[in-house]
């Protein structure tokens, strides 16, 4: 859980806070204490020590062995073991070692220990076996503890990583470098600017969602080689702060911001520290750079008025500069017209753009792809060229082929707008039963209920014929919402604990020709 909530303890912290009575405390921690109690105050004088010790050992394995309690049957991202990771087992180790040398030392006399502990030190078995449940109890807090210590040397490394990559940037004055951010829509964005610039530029770009300083550095120090003239950066941010830090790293030539929505709010606070976040890149974007906006977003258009002289601005959308017509999107892609207009608002140039992308949201990918594009001179031409072969995003409305059925793989999304966008396409489907798999969306604060409610009325309007929600509770508003439409209540609705029960019920339902959409994937932080 450490190692998949990045490694912060002040998430740690909350985790451990919200799943203290489910995972660190649990009702067999509970028996067990009371069985120990049992056992010492009726039967210690009845039976040998060696009973004892057998009695407790077969209790221990029976309620302890193993960690099915504390991690799901099949993990859908199991444990890594990263240097950091080894650097705090090893600290935990040495933590153990010293108290077990400190209580074993010759020096120190048992008989010091307050009274009432000396009975179970007195019979061996069941002292163990306090010993046993204390540590089982505390490891999780004392993980807690080995990582907050470990901080400075955590960030005297990081640093490092940031020296050496600010270092090689520093060595290649003639490199540009992109940036990326936005509340949602990075990746995608991302990978369309890489296929346009690379039909006729040597492009490095961070892969998948790597979007943190520890992602970034390892790009630019393994990757990043003297013969690329352009460095692709997605930089995410879950806090205040997050941007200026990454910028710090690498400071952006052209920076683009895709929109400004809810996500991350529940870490954010409110919208108002989002936007003042995303904005950040703009702030730190080099004198003589180019800023490129998603015009279609208003608080995104604001930033047109950011003040800087020493910057170029470039609107995408209807009232921008590189805009979309003639819009067709169905269940084979997307097609439209690309164009460039004068300032006058005039067509200077156009482009009929055809891609294998599904959803209208990734015309605004493109527009924003174009424009970083024209800033390096790539022509129209070449933009549709390598618009018609790019190909999905993994686990972003990627459409896959199962046992006969389609599959639209929608697994790393988790935003309003790209939730319903998805369900659209689903049903945009002329043939075969459609089929949605969602435990709804996540890290949206104040607004989550609310909006999983809305995602759920969408749900229940659209021609579906099965919904499976993976979580009871999580899932409440998603099925109030459903159950709230007109068409929801003659909908079937099934509702499952985990992604591997919602597998089971659709390989008994499916069948050759059926549409499934896999619609936000919950980590194993979240419970349901």
């Amino acid at each position: 859980m450490f190692q998949q909530l990045g490694y912060k303890t002040n998430e740690l912290r909350q985790w451990l806070s919200s799943n203290l009575i489910a995972k660190v405390f649990t009702i067999e921690h509970l028996l067990y204490s009371f069985l120990l109690l049992a056992m010492y105050f009726f039967l210690a004088d009845l039976i040998t020590l060696t009973t004892g010790a057998i009695t407790m050992s077969v209790f221990t394995i029976f309620w302890f062995y193993g960690t099915s309690k504390y991690t799901p049957e099949k993990e859908k991202k199991p444990l890594v073991y990263t240097p950091r990771m080894k650097r705090l087992g090893g600290t935990l180790l040495l933590f153990f070692l010293a108290l077990w040398f400190f209580l074993l030392d010759s020096g120190f006399d048992l008989r010091q220990v307050q009274d009432f502990s000396e009975a179970f030190i007195i019979a061996d078995p069941y002292f163990i076996a306090y010993a046993l449940l204390f540590t089982d109890v505390f490891v999780p807090f004392i993980l807690y503890v080995g990582a907050w210590l470990l901080k400075p040397v955590e960030a005297t490394i990081q640093n490092g990583f940031k020296r050496k990559a600010r270092k090689k940037l520093a060595s290649m004055p003639d490199l540009k470098v992109v940036a990326i951010t936005g509340s949602y829509g990075k990746t995608s964005t991302k990978f369309v600017i890489n296929a346009f610039l690379k039909e006729r530029m040597n492009v490095c770009v961070t892969p998948g969602s790597y979007n943190t300083p520890m992602g970034i550095c390892k790009v630019i120090n393994n990757d990043l080689n003297a013969q690329h003239n352009v460095l692709i950066l997605e930089m995410g941010a879950r806090y205040a702060g997050n941007i200026k830090e990454l910028c710090d790293i690498a400071q952006p030539d052209i920076a683009v911001l895709t929109n400004i929505g809810v996500a991350h709010l529940e870490t954010f606070g409110s919208k108002e520290v989002i936007i003042m976040e995303k904005s950040t890149l703009a702030r730190e974007l080099k004198p003589g750079g180019t800023l490129i906006l998603n015009g279609d977003d208003p608080n995104l258009r604001q930033l047109s008025n950011i003040g800087r002289d020493d910057i170029k601005i470039v609107l995408t959308g209807e009232i921008g500069t590189v805009t979309a017509t003639h819009v067709e999107v169905n269940a084979a892609g997307t097609e439209f017209s690309l164009n460039w207009l004068n300032e006058s608002g005039e067509i200077k140039q156009s482009e009929k753009i055809r891609t294998k992308l599904l959803g209208a949201h990734n015309i605004q990918n493109f527009l924003l792809g174009a424009a970083v594009g024209s800033e390096f001179g790539i022509r129209p031409q070449t933009i549709a060229l390598a618009a018609s072969a790019i190909e999905p995003v993994e686990h972003r409305l990627q459409l896959k082929e199962r046992n006969g059925m389609l599959i639209i793989d929608d697994a790393f999304n988790s935003n309003p707008i790209g939730a319903r966008n998805a369900v659209d396409i689903l049903v945009s489907f002329k043939k075969g039963r459609k089929i949605i798999i969602t435990p709804g969306m996540i890290e949206l604060g104040d607004l989550e209920y609310e909006e999983n409610r809305k995602f759920g009325e969408h749900i229940g309007l659209a021609n579906i014929d099965l919904v499976i929600l993976v979580g009871k509770e999580r899932t409440r508003p998603i099925l109030e919402g459903i159950t709230s439409s007109i068409k929801g209540n003659n909908k079937e609705v099934q509702i499952v604990d985990t992604l591997f029960e919602a597998n089971d019920i659709l390989n008994d339902y499916a069948r050759a020709g059926d549409i499934v959409l896999y619609e936000n994937d919950l980590p194993d932080t979240f419970t349901n």
